[in-house]
């Protein structure tokens, strides 16, 4: 194991707070048992953090749900063990246990910020009191003191006190995610299993949030397991990690070593796979093209990219400000979206950035007229959106899609996507008939890189990254002239990212698509994009060219973003070790 940087350089030898060996775990098929992790075995010591890494789908969150005792009633523990050195109980093995004596372990011995904040948030109680029910329950203190500890942890993780008082559909998706890291801290727990905690993130905030969680490590010495596809994310926390595919162990090294020099060719594969602000190709390369020359990979044209001079999308002073009511009047506004104007080409993609809560989200949604705007103007082709009745709006719908941020919600849990993703299809009057449309739908299933058989499965059988492919699969599937991509690719692993990035532009190029591409991560929308605008607080600070922005950038905030990306390069890694040595 790493040495350990957040214990000022002291390598403990006390027991390991966590043991697994030989975890497997199945679900049913034919007459047997496909196992999705298989034969599984690690070690996390007091105060060290282990990272898991590997493809959407390879067993990291089922790991993580083995350990809190939450795995699908549908699947089978087929073998190994977990044993877990708990302060009350000492050593304990975890699968033994009952969901009662799990019950008292969770969320106070154990807690684990959960990959979608919005399905494990209870939308109709306010965050504030979904906090002081896990204090109140776990520690057993009173209403007011229990209030009191919840402001404190709000503030620790950059909330606003108001934020007690919203419901989780109020706030943005990054802020969704904080109230779960606060959530999970709130009893003090000794092992943290962290499932994607970042990834709705945007870069500053992120880095707040990981210099948060180091903090409170090295105050505590607290445990964690830290499960991300963001190689990056994982090189500034862990220090230890873990590769895993098809719920397999395929590497196991300090973080120094994975990153400086990967053993494992898919290890290779999944650090070549994701976009840095250096690159200038044009495609990225995937797991699927290892071993291939290195020619086979192209770098992007410096030349500007034709567009038509006739604007897809026209904005024009968009305002979307929601009242602020207290008592039954309006006092104030929130202006999520203040006085906004951009264009939009065929064949462009223009990417949006800035930090959570900016008003992304927001602008996208009211491009959409999926959210009403206060005031402004939207043309669609020449068409002002604003003034279309609902049929013309129905009919205008087909042309212009959205692949929202929240997999999980964006799908109904009662159909089967097939049925789910036909159903568009049928509405919109695409294909012709339903041997044709599945025909159709299998075929761009695989090219988001899923499988034919995912067809008949429910939403709740799919990984997060699954998830998200699918969304991306249904806004595809009507061809349409625009999309929104609002963190479209945040919740994929690496390889998976690159090759949906690479299907972007191949449609792109093939239907002259626009996209406007919504995303914290830079490196990717530096990646995608041909402008790129940057929002806070509801306005657009600068746009420019991805180049110019990236190289020069005009506005102080936009320099922060850029200089808060984590880099996940052996440079970096060098500058780890060189700290820990001292």
């Amino acid at each position: 194991m790493a040495k350990n940087s957040h214990l000022d350089g002291q390598a403990t030898k006390a027991q390991p707070i966590l043991k697994v060996e030989g975890l497997t775990f199945g679900f049913p098929e034919g007459k047997g048992w496909r196992p999705v992790i298989d034969s599984l075995s690690f070690e996390v010591n007091p105060g060290e953090t282990l990272g898991i890494v590997g493809e959407s789908g390879s067993g990291k969150s089922l790991t993580a749900f083995s350990i809190m005792g939450l795995l699908p009633k549908t699947g089978r523990l087929l073998g190994g063990h977990i044993q877990f050195n708990s302060p009350t109980l000492g050593q304990v093995a975890l699968e033994r246990l009952s969901q009662r004596e799990m019950r008292k372990l969770r969320g106070k011995e154990i807690a684990m910020i959960f990959q979608e904040p919005m399905s494990a948030l209870n939308p109709v109680m306010r965050c504030g009191f979904q906090v002081t029910e896990m204090l109140r329950l776990h520690q057993g203190i009173g209403a007011l003191a229990a209030k009191e500890k919840a402001k404190a942890l709000f503030a620790m993780v950059e909330l606003p006190e108001k934020t007690l008082r919203a419901y989780p559909h109020e706030i943005s998706g990054g802020q969704k995610q904080r109230v779960m890291i606060a959530m999970a801290m709130s009893c003090d727990p000794v092992l943290l299993l962290a499932d994607e905690p970042t990834t709705a993130l945007d870069v500053t905030t992120q880095s707040n949030i990981l210099e948060l969680l180091r903090r409170i490590q090295r105050e505590r010495s607290l445990s964690m397991v830290f499960i991300s596809h963001d190689l990056g994310v994982v090189s500034e926390i862990a220090d230890s990690v873990l590769v895993m595919r098809k719920g397999k162990l395929i590497e196991q090294s300090s973080i120094e070593d994975l990153f400086a020099n990967p053993q494992a060719p898919y290890s290779q594969g999944l650090l070549a796979c994701r976009p840095k602000l250096s690159d200038s190709w044009d495609r990225l390369p995937t797991l699927t093209a290892l071993g291939k020359e290195k020619s086979e990979v192209s770098s992007k044209s410096t030349d500007e990219k034709p567009t038509d001079p006739s604007a897809i999308l026209e904005v024009k002073g968009l305002r979307t400000w929601f009242p602020i009511n207290e008592k039954g009047k309006e006092v104030n506004w929130v202006k999520a979206v203040d006085d906004v104007s951009f264009s939009l080409y065929p064949g462009e993609t223009l990417g949006l950035v800035g930090e959570s809560g900016c008003g992304k989200t927001t602008l996208g949604r009211s491009i959409l007229k999926l959210i009403s705007p206060t005031e402004g103007a939207l043309y669609f082709r020449g068409a002002n959106v604003l003034e279309m009745t609902a049929s013309e709006l129905r009919a205008m719908r087909k042309h212009f899609q959205i692949i929202f941020q929240d997999p999980f919600s964006a799908l109904n849990p009662r159909k089967r996507i097939g049925a789910a993703i036909q159903e568009t299809m049928k509405v919109h009057g695409i294909g012709k008939g339903i041997k044709d449309r599945k025909e159709q739908i299998l075929n761009l299933l695989e090219r988001v890189g899923l499988e034919k058989d995912h067809f008949e499965r429910y939403p709740h059988e799919f990984s997060g990254g699954q998830r998200q492919r699918i969304c991306i699969a249904r806004a595809l599937i009507l061809e349409p002239q625009l999309i929104v991509c609002d963190e479209s690719v945040s919740a994929l692993d690496v390889s998976v990212q690159a090759q949906v990035l690479n299907l972007l532009k191949d449609l792109q190029e093939e239907r002259g698509l626009a996209y406007l591409f919504i995303s914290h991560d830079l490196a990717v929308v530096k990646h995608m994009s041909d402008r790129v605008m940057v929002m806070k607080a509801g306005r657009i600070l600068e746009q420019n060219t991805a180049e110019a922005l990236y190289a020069a950038p005009e506005a102080e905030y936009t320099q922060q973003l850029i200089d808060a990306i984590p880099l996940a390069t052996i440079a970096r890694i060098r500058e780890l070790k060189a700290l820990k040595a001292t």
